[in-house]
């Protein structure tokens, strides 16, 4: 699981970051604009520390690697948690399917608890689910038996159901294609926590209200599903798979993070849940090169990046032989070829304006080999639809992103951010200050200026979603991403 570490205060100003307006000289002038929008002095919250305690075991009994303490629900606070069948802390591991079912613990509950339960079942159609997964009409009915046994298991069975699909979202995982954004919050928030909280409070309904995602974008969604009539049932089932989206991310996504959403072409930086700036991009061309779904961390800026030509250009294509055998040709295209004793060739692009990464690349570690990066063909961004590359991220005006990431998260003053971009040599500025970047699809979602629309599904990964919501509810099990093929996607062109 990634971990993101948050934003100290110190040290970065609004005029700090205004002078990101400095102006700039060379190529990059065309790119680089002022940054207009000021930025409050609290922007950046003090980095806390997180405590850790070794976790009871995997879901198949063996001992797992150290996880967070799980904190309270946000806006309560520590109860003494009820005797309960223990239940196991997932483990995390490469995207491969697991088929251990996870168990629900199970608690005493009183009858005025469960009737508050089912009432909340009835209830729970605003948030895009569906009330009868949760077996209302059997719980009803154990609830007029009494307190005891065949109560406890029924209502904690169906409030872990419960949790786990408004923390983690009821789609089950085979139908997230190319879902690899593993979601922290069962074990931020583990169901047997959430579940003794609320009964040690007797507040079933309180404790559930905290558990959905905290975007304002989830709570635009959920207001269009409520306002949106029953007989239009295309355009809620569309709205109810796009809120489910939101409950795969984690459900606080941060105070400044980087977000895609793929099917609108656009990237965020988002401040404390305002966009303060928009930049278009270009995605992953549909089939084998579309972009995955990620929740990755940015490690370093890269101004005047080198590119390492992926083998299936450089011998494939017959590039790097013509590297070799033709110097001139190369050096006039940037191109630097070594051989190897055993007769490998690789061949490297230098710095400069014609570089496939052009001036910028955000580095942000993945499996996938995707990221973040500026481009020569800018013609591209003027395309309506702008699906042509091999899964990165192709990115508008990427030198002032790439300037901004260094003041913001290497503390790197203005001008000097300036002068790395036009220098015209490879520079890695490595983040002091990490932070989060979503790759997302949202096929029904709030565009970059507020309006509720929808976008193309350009991948076609509606159909799973939507199908699994005309299916009975599955079980959870403890799988965490998608069991595609990992396909490393790191060619620009």
């Amino acid at each position: 699981m990634v971990s993101f570490k948050r934003f100290g205060s110190g040290g970065v100003s609004a005029a700090v970051v205004l002078a990101l307006g400095v102006q700039m000289a060379g190529a990059q002038a065309a790119q680089a604009q002022k940054i207009k929008t000021q930025m409050p002095e609290d922007l950046l919250p003090p980095t806390t520390a997180t405590p850790t305690a070794p976790a009871t075991g995997t879901a198949s009994g063996t001992p797992a690697a150290p996880r967070r303490i799980a904190p309270p629900l946000p806006g309560t606070t520590p109860t003494a948690v009820p005797t309960a069948t223990p239940v196991q802390a997932p483990a995390i591991s490469s995207p491969v399917v697991q088929e251990v079912t996870i168990t629900e613990p199970v608690m005493p509950w009183t009858v005025s608890d469960a009737q508050a339960l089912l009432t909340t079942i009835g209830y729970i159609g605003k948030e895009g689910l569906i009330p009868a997964d949760y077996q209302p009409a059997a719980l009803k009915a154990a609830i007029a038996k009494g307190e005891g046994d065949a109560l406890d298991a029924l209502a904690s069975r169906v409030f872990a159901w419960l949790i786990e699909d408004l923390r983690d979202g009821r789609t089950p995982m085979p139908a997230r294609v190319q879902w690899f954004a593993v979601d922290p919050d069962q074990d931020a928030m583990p169901t047997q926590q959430i579940m003794a909280q609320a009964l040690s409070e007797h507040d079933v309904p309180g404790v559930v209200a905290k558990l959905a995602p905290t975007n304002p974008d989830y709570a635009a969604l959920r207001d269009a599903l409520n306002a949106t009539p029953m007989a239009q049932k295309e355009r809620r089932a569309l709205i109810q798979a796009n809120m489910d989206r939101w409950r795969w991310l984690a459900r606080d996504l941060g105070t400044v993070y980087l977000m895609t959403n793929v099917p609108e072409f656009q990237l965020r930086l988002v401040v404390k849940n305002k966009i303060l700036r928009t930049y278009k991009t270009v995605v992953g061309k549909p089939g084998r090169t579309a972009t995955p779904q990620l929740a990755e961390t940015v490690s370093a800026v890269v101004f005047n990046p080198t590119w390492t030509v992926p083998q299936s250009i450089v011998k494939g294509e017959g590039l790097g032989v013509k590297v070799m055998n033709n110097p001139k040709w190369a050096a006039a295209n940037g191109y630097k070829g070594y051989k190897a004793e055993n007769g490998m060739i690789t061949v490297v692009q230098q710095p400069g304006p014609n570089n496939a990464l052009g001036l910028m690349k955000i580095d942000m570690p993945n499996p996938h080999a995707i990221y973040l990066h500026d481009t020569p063909s800018k013609s591209y961004f003027n395309a309506d639809v702008r699906a042509f590359s091999h899964g990165c991220i192709r990115t508008e005006r990427a030198v002032e992103l790439g300037m901004t990431m260094a003041i913001l998260g290497a503390q790197m003053p203005a001008a000097d951010a300036a002068e790395l971009s036009r220098a015209g040599e490879y520079k890695k500025v490595q983040m002091t200050r990490t932070f989060p970047v979503y790759l997302t699809y949202f096929t029904f979602a709030r565009s970059i200026d507020g309006t509720l629309q929808p976008f193309n599904d350009i991948y076609e990964r509606d159909a799973p979603v939507l199908t699994s919501f005309k299916a009975a509810r599955q079980l959870k099990t403890t799988q965490r991403a998608s069991d595609e093929a990992i396909i490393q996607l790191d060619n620009p062109l």
